[in-house]
């Protein structure tokens, strides 16, 4: 009786192993809740690099593919705008190459360094998930958008609609400059300073192209001083706009002083001329007989501002003196 128990058990047994060898053992896993961190992606048009967060894999078993699906306008559900998938010419350095303040003192030795790509203004990185964004972003409509997911490993293959969002949005002023002073006060032909208000200060970018500042010095009513009849002149040995052009001459013309400055930041770095360090300041002097000011009678305005663009692109940047007003054609010249 023992014995025909004995066989009972062990024909069971074999019976389960032989049904486990011949089932299939699932492969890895895929999880239902893989997601980004956030699953809001903001694109900030022009900047050289924006790029998200991986896509968390929620525990499912590596490799992936990822494949981005369904790019569409979020109120609508319209195909998104061909700018995301057009290639335009970008300028960026050479594979193993990059900027060296210290050497690359020239347009030439820059170029060497420099060529144009044709790349689309989003990549998505079939690995990771990630999605990054280039300076050719600027093409991109301002908008939100949505897109589906496929996820494939050794599990298989899963579909998730609606998976994030992508939203074009214009960087903000911090991201495009920065303001560290802001000063003006009038001086005498004897040298008495009297202070003033702060300037108004506005930087306006007006195109993705080049890497320009346009800069203005203008009175109350927005009238510009004339650099080229010397309506804005030097103080002294103080730094300038000139002392921050470090690959092109600065262009004079009646209204601005013009910077073509290569690469961003501008300024590239701070000034120091061995015994002081100014940062980023400018320094000017509107000489007596081109200006008016508020309670100040037969004096110069002195104004002093630094600031540092940090994208390429071309800029206005205005300073406004609010207690002036210009003197077209210039008064009789008066010492200053």
């Amino acid at each position: 009786m023992k014995v025909k128990t004995l066989f009972k058990f062990l024909a069971i047994i074999a019976v389960i192993a032989f049904s486990l060898s011949c089932s299939k053992i699932e492969q890895g896993f895929l999880s239902d809740t893989i997601r980004y961190r956030d699953n809001v992606i903001f694109a900030k048009r022009g900047m050289t690099l924006t790029l998200s967060d991986r896509i968390n894999a929620d525990g499912s078993t590596p490799p992936f593919t990822f494949k981005m699906l369904n790019l569409r306008h979020k109120a609508t559900g319209e195909p998104a705008p061909s700018e995301f998938f057009t290639e335009y010419d970008v300028e960026v350095f050479k594979d193993g190459m990059t900027f060296n303040a210290a050497t690359d003192t020239t347009v030439e030795l820059l170029n060497a360094k420099r060529e144009l790509k044709q790349v689309t203004p989003m990549e998505f990185n079939e690995v990771s998930g990630q999605i990054s964004f280039n300076r050719a972003s600027a093409n991109l409509p301002l908008g939100e958008y949505i897109f589906d997911l496929e996820a494939s490993n050794r599990w298989g293959t899963k579909f998730y609609e609606s998976f994030a969002e992508i939203h074009v949005v214009d960087p903000t002023n911090d991201e495009l400059y920065e303001v560290t002073t802001l000063q003006n006060n009038a001086s005498t032909s004897a040298e008495v300073f009297t202070g003033l208000s702060a300037p108004r200060f506005s930087v306006t970018k007006i195109s993705n192209d080049g890497a320009r500042v346009i800069l203005k010095i203008v009175d109350r009513n927005g009238d510009a001083f004339n650099p080229a009849e010397g309506e804005i002149i030097k103080r002294g040995d103080r730094p300038m706009f000139e002392t921050y052009a470090k690959f092109n001459e600065v262009i004079v013309t009646d209204t601005a002083l013009i910077c073509d400055f290569e690469v961003a930041p501008f300024p590239l770095a701070a000034y120091n001329d061995g015994v002081t360090d100014w940062g980023w300041l400018h320094y000017y002097r509107i000489p007596s007989q081109y200006v008016i000011i508020e309670g100040q009678p037969n004096s110069a305005a002195n104004p002093a501002f630094s600031y540092q663009i940090k994208m390429e692109g071309t800029y206005v940047v205005e300073v406004k003196m609010m207690e002036t007003t210009r003197i077209a054609g210039g008064a009789p010249p008066m010492d200053n």
